[in-house]
């Protein structure tokens, strides 16, 4: 069994995650944006490991996040305790309605719309970063950008406390090739309106190389 196998969404984040990591059985692979590449990225690479024998012992999805302005502080860590397809479902003029409430069997969905992080590993990373915040990440493929937008995720998911676009593509596809998942995210902006000169990107790069040494 090889280390583990960590993707981003973009070279930046890996870039900063290798910066953090001083252990060679650590492969950090940026897949793409999005939770469908991300999905079939790791789907790929997890096949491909195992096909050669050096199955990976767990998947991490890791990158810079939007977090709720009033669960985490700009440029910290979080550690998702589930990933959350958070808007996968229909529109309704009563609001959004969650896929698997209009029917659609779980099977269909992957094992369902929220994918739990590994206990052992999350267990793990919390006991390595103890200043993390933690709880579910949600996975978006459009990016909150409204005031009213922010409102509605925090009513359907109160306990959430990010948004990102790849981790439950990439818990689906750990899921399906029996190989624990964890998220690892820090964060950039607060969930809302857009405000890119606000942005902290290099806070949460930095951040993010700072939290890599947890996954020695």
């Amino acid at each position: 069994m090889t280390g583990l196998l960590v993707v981003t969404a973009v070279p930046a984040e890996a870039e900063a995650v290798q910066a953090g990591l001083a252990e060679p059985t650590v492969a950090v692979v940026p897949v793409g944006v999005g939770p469908a590449v991300a999905g079939a990225a790791t789907a790929r690479l997890l096949a491909l490991a195992e096909a050669a024998g050096r199955p990976y012992r767990a998947v991490i999805s890791a990158g810079v996040a939007g977090g709720f302005a009033d669960r985490v502080a700009v440029g910290s860590v979080v550690l998702g305790t589930r990933a959350v397809a958070a808007d996968l479902g229909a529109e309704s003029p009563d609001g959004f309605i969650p896929i698997d409430e209009l029917g659609m069997p779980p099977e269909l969905l992957g094992g369902g719309l929220a994918v739990p992080a590994d206990p052992d590993l999350l267990a793990a990373l919390r006991a390595a970063l103890p200043a993390a915040t933690i709880g579910p990440v949600l996975t978006v493929n459009t990016v909150t950008g409204t005031a009213a937008g922010t409102e509605a995720l925090r009513s359907r998911h109160p306990d959430a406390v990010a948004e990102a676009m790849e981790g439950y593509g990439v818990a689906v596809a750990a899921r399906q090739a029996g190989v624990p998942f964890a998220e690892l995210r820090t964060i950039s902006n607060p969930i809302g309106p857009r405000d890119r000169d606000a942005w902290r990107l290099r806070d949460a790069l930095a951040a993010l190389t700072a939290a890599a040494d947890a996954l020695r």
